[in-house]
This record gives structure tokens, C-alpha cells and sequence, in this order.
């Protein structure tokens, strides 16, 4: 089993000038800790205006700060917001790409669409077409890194002429694409698209069962026409994390921020009433703290050796990654280190001493299923070079006159001068290299 840390970054109030870039600057040295300890995924979320829930909205450069400081943990968006009024699928080529790269190949590319009214329509993202917008945009963002040049495309939501997106990313085809799933009915959707499953719905290890049950039965079946270039069958379920050898105090740490985690979450999603910059988060989840159920049950919070019991649950249950949230409410940076170091010394051992074994089982049955998902995939063809359209440069040194020959010609300086035909000048400057 594979072990993940989620940033939402979040922030409750109240603040202060410097609340932000403590908070940062302390995930980050977070984040170095895991690495040195053998954790396997740094994931990091897009959201937009989710006061004190998220301050992550800019996850790429916090990912790019993270990959400079790590050597072997894989830097992974939690989701890019795929909807192209929220990013233009070029752009998200782009910095999947560079990133990359920066990463030397540790990048997982994860998607999604939010079901958040303060984001959707703070970008004017339609609510009821956003599950098409993210389809349309993830497929075509995966054919803009594999193609050299990218066709072009005209589509439902958006349209783009023929362009070679560059940097291309280190992993080819492309970085293994994600989508966060909230139940059983995306876990489904990732597995039709052949993409891996990240699962926020901190259910319990026999519902997980189901679920991983599921999504493998549908990665094995005629179902599952891969959206990207590759098939990345995986499946990973977040839960909370709090580890100390006193139960008890591994609650009293942890048990508070994994509720404010879902409290906060159903605010902005489910039943929430918001007044951006006006509503104290915080100071209402103390008020409700009271009915609010003990959720450190089944989850990852308590001794080592319980952890170690539930953990191999999920393993047993099909389950490839479990991913802690770690980092929220008030949880202090101090109890996180504590907890990372304590979990990679006492359980992390345990959990993976049959890891290569497991891998190897895995990639060897699902290995005809891959094959035969890719074949039934409709590819975007690539252009013959002929059929690659002219991009005619315009700007202050290049002129469109016409002589006979109809040929662009180039002009010496920016105000006057003298023109030559271009294709002239590239032939004097030919011979003269000759």
C-alpha cells in the first residue's frame, strides 16, 4: 500500500498579516519530512474563494516549491479544475508539463470540477454541463502533451487552431491522470475513462471493498475506453491521520481538525449559507462541534498498532493508496511532524514490506485489460506534415506587401528603410553559413 498527504491549506480565522505564509512555508518543511520518510504522494488541491476551508488556489506553484525541495515523493494535483473557464486546456498542458519536468517525472495529474457554487459561478462555469466540460478538456489537455503538433480542435466548449504545446512533460505519453471522486458513481465514471479514482467520501474499509470491487470490474470490461493516452488503474481513499501511542492523545491532535475537514466541506458544498470575507468558518464549527459525530473511528487516527490493524483493511479491501488529511482546522505543525515520523517508523514498514510483490500481481492480470482498453480508444489523428497550416507572423518587422511573386518580405529597421523578400534573406543567410 502507497501513502499520500492532502494540502487544502487551509486557514481558519481569525488571521493575521503573516497567517499565510506561516502556514505555506510550514507545509512545505512538511513536506520534506515525508519525503525523507518514504511517503509516496504529496497532493495538493485547486480551489477558488473557499475562505479558511482552502487556500490553495494556486496549487502548481506550491507543488513547483514542493518538487524542488523533494527527491522522491510524487507531486500530485488533488485536482486541476478542468472546466476551461476555469483553466484553458492549454494552459493546463503547460504547466502539467513544466512541472514535470521540474519534477523529473513525479507528477500525478489530478482532475476535476468542483460542486461548488462560490467557484462555479465565480468563474461562470454552468453547473449542469460542467461534467461534459471537464471530459471534452481532460481528453484534449492529455492529446496536447502526446501530439507534436496538436491537431487542433473544435468542440462544444472550446475551440483551438493547430499548435505544438510546449514543454513537453518527462513521462510520456503524459503524467497518469486522476479524478477526485466524492461516490460510488464517479469512482464508476474514473473507471470507464481508465484514469485512477482519488476518493474524498472517508468511508469506511468495508464500503471501500465495494468501491475498489467496482472499479476494477469496470477497468477489466468493454466498459473502460481510456480518456487519456494510458491507463492508470488506481485507486486511493482519503481519511484523517493522527498518530500517537496514547490513544487518547492521538484524538485530543487530530480528532477536532478532521471534523472542522468535514464540517467545512459541507458548508461550501452542501448546506452552507457564505458572505465572502464576512462568515467566521471557525466560529461556527465550535458552535455545532457538539452533535458532531467521533469520526476517528475506522479512520487514521490512534495507536500505531491501530492504524496498522485498519490500514491493512483497506489494503485487503483492494484499496492501492490511502490518503491522510493531516493538515487542517488547527492542527499544529509541531503534531504533524510527530505523527509523520511516528507512523513511517511503526507502520509504514508493515504496510509495505510486500509492496514490489503486490505490484508486480497487479500490473501482470491487469496487463491484457490495459491492452485491449486502449484499442477500443477513438484516437485523435495526427496531421500529415502537408497538412500543417501556416502561421503567418505579424507585427512591426514583418510586412505583408506584395510584389510579383507575391513573396513577404522583410524590413531593415522599424521606421523606413529598405524591404527585401524574406525567402532572399534566409537563402543569403544560408550560403553565408555554408
Amino acid at each position: 500500500m502507497r501513502f499520500g498527504l492532502l494540502y487544502e491549506l487551509q486557514l481558519p480565522r481569525p488571521w493575521n498579516d503573516r497567517s499565510e505564509h506561516q502556514l505555506i512555508h510550514e507545509a512545505l518543511a512538511e513536506v520534506e519530512i515525508a519525503d525523507q520518510l518514504g511517503f509516496d504522494y504529496l497532493w495538493a488541491n485547486e480551489h477558488h474563494f473557499l475562505e479558511e476551508y482552502s487556500h490553495s488556489s494556486a496549487p502548481e506553484v506550491f507543488l513547483a516549491a514542493a518538487a524542488a525541495r523533494t527527491i522522491q515523493i510524487h507531486v500530485g494535483h488533488a485536482v486541476v479544475l478542468s472546466p476551461p473557464g476555469y483553466n484553458a486546456p492549454a494552459r493546463v498542458a503547460e504547466r502539467i508539463a513544466t512541472l514535470d519536468l521540474i519534477a523529473s517525472g513525479r507528477v500525478e495529474w489530478g482532475t476535476g470540477q468542483s460542486a461548488s457554487r462560490t467557484e462555479l459561478e465565480g468563474f461562470n462555469v454552468d453547473q449542469a454541463s460542467k461534467r461534459a466540460q471537464w471530459a471534452e478538456a481532460t481528453e484534449q489537455t492529455a492529446n496536447m502533451m502526446a501530439m507534436e503538433p496538436y491537431p487542433g480542435f473544435e468542440g462544444q466548449f472550446f475551440s483551438m487552431p493547430c499548435r505544438n504545446v510546449v514543454p513537453k512533460p518527462y513521462q510520456k505519453p503524459h503524467p497518469p491522470i486522476w479524478v477526485a471522486c466524492s461516490n460510488k458513481e464517479t469512482i464508476h465514471a474514473a473507471a470507464r475513462a481508465g484514469i485512477g479514482a482519488l476518493a474524498f467520501a472517508f468511508i469506511d474499509p468495508a464500503e471501500a471493498g465495494k468501491w475498489a470491487g467496482e472499479y476494477y470490474d469496470i477497468i477489466k470490461s468493454e466498459e473502460c475506453v481510456p480518456i487519456g493516452h494510458t491507463v492508470n488503474a488506481n485507486i486511493a481513499m482519503a481519511t484523517g491521520f493522527s498518530v500517537h501511542h496514547d490513544e487518547a492523545e492521538a484524538k485530543a491532535r487530530g480528532l477536532e481538525a478532521f471534523q472542522y475537514f468535514g464540517f467545512a466541506l459541507g458548508h461550501f458544498y452542501v448546506y452552507g449559507q457564505h458572505r465572502p470575507g464576512a462568515t467566521n468558518l471557525w466560529e461556527r464549527f465550535q458552535i455545532a462541534r457538539p452533535d458532531l459525530p467521533d469520526v476517528a473511528h475506522g479512520n487514521g487516527i490512534g495507536t500505531p498498532e491501530q492504524l496498522r490493524d485498519r490500514l491493512r483493511q483497506y489494503q485487503d479491501a483492494g484499496v492501492d493508496q490511502v490518503i491522510f488529511v493531516q493538515q487542517a482546522g488547527r492542527n499544529k505543525h509541531a503534531h504533524i511532524i510527530d505523527s509523520l515520523k511516528l507512523f513511517a517508523a511503526e507502520v509504514m514498514p508493515f504496510m509495505k514490506q510486500d509492496q514490489q510483490e503486490r505490484d508486480r500481481r497487479k500490473q501482470e492480470e491487469l496487463a491484457p485489460y490495459i491492452a485491449a482498453a486502449l484499442k477500443r480508444k477513438q484516437w485523435l489523428q495526427p496531421l500529415a506534415p502537408d497538412e500543417i497550416p501556416i502561421v503567418q507572423a505579424y507585427g512591426k518587422s514583418v510586412v505583408a506587401a506584395k510584389d510579383a511573386t507575391d513573396k513577404p518580405t522583410y524590413r531593415i529597421g522599424t521606421a523606413g528603410g529598405f524591404e527585401v523578400p524574406m525567402e532572399d534573406l534566409v537563402e543569403k543567410k544560408r550560403n553565408a553559413a555554408e
